[in-house]
């Protein structure tokens, strides 16, 4: 009788040890990517299957876009900075301050336009002239359905705060309609680009 006594005991004790034990965490969810690389993610792939290129073209293309975008993003990054630092309306600046601001519009737009003459000697270089004209047909339709998109988001009640944009998922995939679908942006690739 003891020796059941004692084994119900421990059976008792090591039941209730069990349920003290907190079960194992589960594994952290691997971070998002930023929505940058998801965009950009989802660029290359856009312009990957609009521009149809080999395999001997890709390889060359890619190293000329990638360094173009680099140079492109630093333009872009110091006019963020430059515009940062005036933040005020321009009813509350004085001339001077607005006349800088207006300045420095039309060096940015202009050393934007003298990169862009620069690489389009280097696109020609490493791609026959359709697929240059190809690239930048694309170029445009990936910028204006990425802000089409953002714009029926933020109709949409998008993510409520002001200025923000949508997170697109990093990669594509392909649907029976011949179109490229980013769960949040269906680019149609049946139009020729």
């Amino acid at each position: 009788m003891k020796k059941n006594i004692l084994i119900l005991l421990m059976a008792l004790s090591l039941g209730a040890f069990a349920q003290q034990t907190p079960p194992p965490p589960a594994p952290p969810a691997p971070p998002e990517p930023p929505r940058k690389e998801k965009v950009e993610s989802m660029h290359v792939a856009f312009l990957t299957q609009k521009i149809d290129l080999t395999p001997e073209e890709a390889q060359k293309f890619w190293p000329v876009y990638n360094e173009f975008q680099k140079k492109r993003d630093a333009l872009h990054t110091k006019k963020r900075e430059d515009r940062k630092s005036m933040k005020a309306s321009i009813d509350s600046l004085s001339d001077k301050q607005v006349e800088s601001l207006v300045d420095a519009e039309m060096v940015f737009r202009q050393k934007n336009l003298d990169l862009e003459k620069e690489y389009h000697g280097k696109f020609k270089s490493v791609l026959p002239i359709k697929k240059v004209a190809k690239f930048y047909r694309a170029e445009e339709q990936f910028t204006h359905r990425l802000l089409d998109q953002i714009s029926e988001r933020g109709k949409k009640g998008g993510s409520g705060k002001k200025g923000m944009h949508p997170q697109p998922p990093a990669s594509p995939d392909m649907q029976g309609d011949n179109s490229v679908s980013y769960t949040h942006l269906t680019l149609p690739t049946n139009r020729e680009v």
